[in-house]
C-alpha cells in the first residue's frame, strides 16, 4: 500500500477511535460514579441457637429492641434506614442500618446478668465476592464481668460466590447470604461461640439513589402559623400535621407472621410500616395549649390475617389527652366483633408542651383497656402491656414530623409472605445495565461510523485496481 494511502487509512481509523471513545467513555463513567443508598432494611436473626438459648429454660433470659429494630415472623430481627454508598462499576458495596438489639441471661443475685450482649447499627461491606458485617457491641465478659463496648467490629464474614455486584439499577437485594462468625466476633460474644461457627444468614435490600451531593436542597415553606379558635376552656390551636406511630403489640405481629397463624398484615389509606410500628399520618384536630388537652384523628388503616380465623381491622385511629391521660381510639373489625370508636389503649401524657411548633410525646407506655381486650377476642387481658404510643403534632405549618425508619422501597414480599431463598443469592436492579457490558451506540453516531468505513474500503478498492494493470505490465517487460 502506497504511503498516502496509509496515511489515509490510518487518519480515518484514528478519527473513528476517537468518535468510539468519545460515545462510550461517558456512559461509562456515569455508570461507574459512586451514587448514595439512602432506605432499606437488613434482616438477619444472628444465630437462632443462641436466640433459644437465651429464652430457655437455662439462661431464663429475653431480648429488648432497641433503636427502632423490629421483628419479624421466622426469628430474624429488622434493621432499618440503610445509609452508604454503591459503586455500580466495581461493584463495592457498604451501608449502615439503624437499631439494635439486647440480650441479657443467667440474672445473678445483684440483678445483673452474666450474659449481657448488645449489638447494633449493623453495617454491611463489601468489595469482590467477599464482605464483613460490622456492628456497635457492648458485651459482658464471663468470669470477670469486664463490660467492653467496641465501634463497629468486624463480626461475620459474608460469603458472595457466584454474585455479581456490578450494575446500574436503582437498588440493591442480597438473599440469605452465609455469614461466619469472626474471631473479633467471637471475642465481642464473650465466648459463647469460636470463630468460624456458622451464623444465621443475612438478607438485606437498599435503594439506589442518584450520584452523592446530587440531592437539591429542599425548598423551605413559609411559616404561616394557624389562626387560633375559642373553646369552652379557652384557646386552641388547628393541628397543621400530626402522625401517632404503634405496633400494636410486638408478640401479636410475630404470632401473626409466625409458624402458627402464617400471616401477614395490609396497610391501608395512607398508613405506614416502619417495622416495629406502624405510622397513621395526616392528623386533624385541635390542641389547647393551656390545658395541655388534645383531640385528633389520624388516616390509615392496618388488617391482620391468618390461619385459624385471623382477621381484624384497625381504622380511624383518634387519639385525645386530657389531664395528663391519653387514650386511642380506633375502628375494629374482626371475626364476629365489630365496634366503633372502641377505646384500646390508655397512656400517660404529662406535660404535653409544644416545643419549635412541634408537639410530641415518644413511646409513652401503654395499657390494654377493657374494651380494647374484647376487640382482640380475649387473646389478651384488660391491662396487658402493648407498644408504647408515639404522638406527634405539628401546631405550625413549618414544624416537621420526626422521620420515619425507612425500609426502603416496597419490592420485597411483604410480612408474612417472606420465605427463605433456597436459590444463589443475586444482586438485583430494577434498571438494566452492567459497567462491563458495552453501551448502545447512538443512532446518529453509528450512521456516520458506518458511511466513512464504506468510503474507506471503496477508496481502498479503487486505488488497488488502478495499480493492479501497471504491476501486470511491469512484469510482462522483465
Amino acid at each position: 500500500m502506497p504511503v498516502r494511502l496509509r496515511a489515509l487509512v490510518a487518519a480515518v481509523c484514528v478519527t473513528l477511535l476517537g468518535a468510539l471513545l468519545g460515545a462510550l467513555l461517558p456512559a461509562t463513567a456515569a455508570q461507574a460514579a459512586s451514587r448514595s443508598v439512602r432506605g432499606g432494611r437488613l434482616d438477619w436473626g444472628i444465630r437462632a441457637s443462641f436466640q433459644s438459648y437465651v429464652t430457655g429454660p437455662i439462661a431464663k433470659g429475653s431480648y429488648a429492641l432497641t433503636g427502632g429494630a423490629a421483628t419479624i415472623g421466622d426469628g430474624r430481627f429488622r434493621f432499618h434506614s440503610a445509609t452508604g454508598t454503591y459503586d455500580g462499576g466495581t461493584g463495592a458495596f457498604r451501608a449502615a442500618f439503624s437499631g439494635g438489639v439486647r440480650f441479657v441471661g443467667h440474672r445473678e443475685a445483684d440483678g445483673t446478668y452474666e450474659l449481657d450482649l448488645t449489638l447494633s447499627r449493623p453495617t454491611v461491606g463489601i468489595s469482590g465476592t467477599s464482605g464483613t458485617l460490622y456492628a456497635d457491641i457492648t458485651s459482658r465478659a464471663k468470669g470477670t464481668g469486664t463490660v467492653t463496648t467496641s465501634s463497629q467490629v468486624p463480626f461475620a464474614s459474608l460469603s458472595l460466590a457466584g454474585i455479581d455486584m456490578k450494575g446500574g439499577g436503582t437498588a440493591v437485594r442480597l438473599d440469605d447470604l452465609p455469614a461466619t462468625l469472626t474471631s473479633q466476633g467471637a471475642r465481642s460474644f464473650a465466648g459463647y461461640y469460636t470463630a468460624g461457627t456458622a451464623l444465621d444468614p443475612v438478607s438485606l435490600s437498599a435503594d439506589v439513589r442518584a450520584a452523592v451531593g446530587a440531592t437539591p436542597a429542599a425548598t423551605p415553606r413559609a411559616t404561616k402559623p394557624p389562626a387560633p379558635r375559642k373553646t369552652a376552656k379557652g384557646t386552641s390551636d388547628a393541628i397543621a400535621d400530626g402522625a401517632v406511630d404503634w405496633g400494636v403489640r410486638r408478640t401479636f405481629r410475630e404470632y401473626v407472621t409466625g409458624d402458627i397463624a402464617e400471616g401477614k398484615w395490609t396497610l391501608t389509606g395512607g398508613a405506614q410500616d416502619g417495622g416495629a410500628l406502624f405510622r397513621f399520618p395526616a392528623g386533624e384536630g385541635t390542641y389547647a395549649r393551656k390545658e395541655h388537652s388534645l383531640r385528633a384523628t389520624f388516616a390509615g388503616a392496618v388488617r391482620f390475617t391468618g390461619d385459624h380465623g385471623l382477621d381484624l381491622r384497625l381504622s380511624g385511629l383518634r387519639a385525645t389527652v386530657e389531664d395528663g391521660r391519653g387514650t386511642l381510639y380506633a375502628d375494629v373489625t374482626s371475626t364476629g366483633y365489630s365496634g366503633r370508636r372502641v377505646p384500646l389503649v390508655t397512656f400517660a401524657a404529662k406535660d404535653l408542651a409544644p416545643k419549635n411548633g412541634l408537639v410530641e410525646l415518644t413511646e409513652a407506655p401503654a395499657e390494654l383497656s377493657a374494651p380494647g381486650a374484647k376487640a382482640f377476642g380475649g387473646m389478651y387481658r384488660a391491662g396487658t402491656p402493648m407498644d408504647p404510643v408515639t404522638l406527634s403534632v405539628a401546631v405550625t405549618d413549618d414544624a416537621r414530623l420526626p422521620a420515619l425508619p425507612d425500609l426502603g422501597s416496597s419490592d420485597p414480599p411483604t410480612p408474612g409472605t417472606e420465605k427463605r431463598s433456597t436459590a444463589a443469592p443475586r444482586a438485583g436492579s430494577t434498571a438494566a445495565g452492567h459497567a462491563d457490558s458495552a453501551p448502545a451506540l447512538p443512532l446518529g453516531l453509528a450512521a456516520g461510523l458506518l458511511l466513512a468505513i464504506g468510503l474507506t474500503l471503496a477508496l481502498v478498492r479503487r486505488r488497488r485496481t488502478r495499480q493492479a494493470p501497471a504491476a501486470r505490465n511491469a512484469t510482462d517487460e522483465d
